[in-house]
């Protein structure tokens, strides 16, 4: 039975802590928060104990944590969890500076613990379906991935002041997703954004409407666009177009059900929220993380991948500031 502690009891933290729960083959002990009574409310709906970081960490009974917890701490809590001998897996990002993350993957190495990052689309079961199905060549070489990512509404400004904005914050899933099926490393980015949903965004110096264009060393295209608006709900979708015809994923919808009349074919609405859309994902990447722990393979979106896509959202952020394309520094031995 793997033991496990969670430092971070919000929206995420709970989602994860109550997977562990219903888990035969893990157990979740200790949770730990700012706010001791999300601590205690997860805790006792999970039945684990409520704790403090420090006593989390301290506990040898404890073999891995989950970091869900405001991104500034993530980097100090993965050196201390490490050097503790804990196994960790980490929401993303690591950070919102690459060099800092650069310092934590060395502290990470050096310990030898496994890391893993919650880039959780990976293993939602129609995009890891998608990306089977073009390793397995049905496609053909890859020419062109576009990528589409809307969220229902726009969050609160305060969210958007502290968050590193749209590129880093939003689009960062979906840079990670783009090196996920190209199986490649972009060179080159070029991106555009504005404010066009809520005028107090761009007065906090962010946008909410952002497209990016991507290219490979190999002349792969890769394409992102993101809102922060949509009317009809949760729009996520993938597309691969490759010399032997095309790959695509689409939306996931309230219900199958669909009605014909005289008017044409209606179907129910997509999913609203990332929560309910990425239900099976967030436990299939649960499920990733015990395994990798246990030694079957290694963790995988991985410390590296935190870092190549944080560079990825950084090189978008000045190509959107400076209206220039930016190139990109060459991935390093991992």
């Amino acid at each position: 039975m793997m033991k496990i502690g969670l430092l971070g009891a919000g929206r995420i933290g709970r989602i994860h802590g109550l997977n562990v729960a219903r888990r035969g083959d893990a157990e979740l002990v200790a949770v730990s928060d700012a706010v001791p009574e999300a601590a205690a409310s997860l805790a006792a709906a999970a039945g684990a104990r409520p704790a403090s970081v420090e006593e989390i960490l301290a506990d040898r009974a404890i073999d891995a944590v989950l970091i869900c917890t405001p991104t500034d701490i993530h980097a100090d809590l993965i050196e201390q969890a490490v050097g503790a001998g804990k196994a960790v897996f980490c929401e993303k990002p690591v950070d919102l500076d690459a060099a800092r993350i650069r310092r934590c993957l060395a502290v990470v190495e050096k310990s030898g613990k496994p890391l893993m990052i919650g880039f959780n689309r990976r293993f939602d079961p129609n995009f890891a379906g998608l990306e089977a199905r073009l390793r397995a060549g049905e496609a053909g070489a890859i020419e062109i991935v576009s990528v589409i990512s809307r969220d229902p509404s726009p969050p609160p400004v305060d969210y958007v002041k502290r968050s590193g904005g749209l590129f880093r914050d939003m689009m960062i899933h979906d840079f990670d997703m783009v090196r996920f099926l190209l199986a490649e490393e972009p060179v080159e980015v070029f991106a555009l954004g504005s404010a066009l949903v809520d005028k107090a965004i761009g007065e906090a110096g962010d946008v909410d409407t952002a497209a990016v264009v991507m290219k490979t060393a190999t002349g792969k295209i890769a394409q992102i666009s993101n809102s922060r608006r949509a009317t009809y709900g949760y729009d996520q979708r993938i597309e691969v177009h490759g010399s032997k015809g095309m790959l695509r994923a689409g939306n996931v919808h309230e219900t199958t059900v669909e009605i014909a009349t005289e008017q044409g074919f209606r179907t129910d609405p997509v999913q609203n929220f990332f929560l309910e859309r990425y239900a099976s994902a967030y436990r299939a990447e649960l499920d990733a993380f015990i395994a990798a722990c246990r030694g079957k393979g290694r963790p995988a979106p991985c410390g590296h991948d935190g870092l190549r896509a944080q560079i990825l959202a950084d090189a978008a952020t000045q190509s959107a500031e400076t209206g220039k394309p930016v190139s990109i520094e060459p991935a390093g031995p991992r």
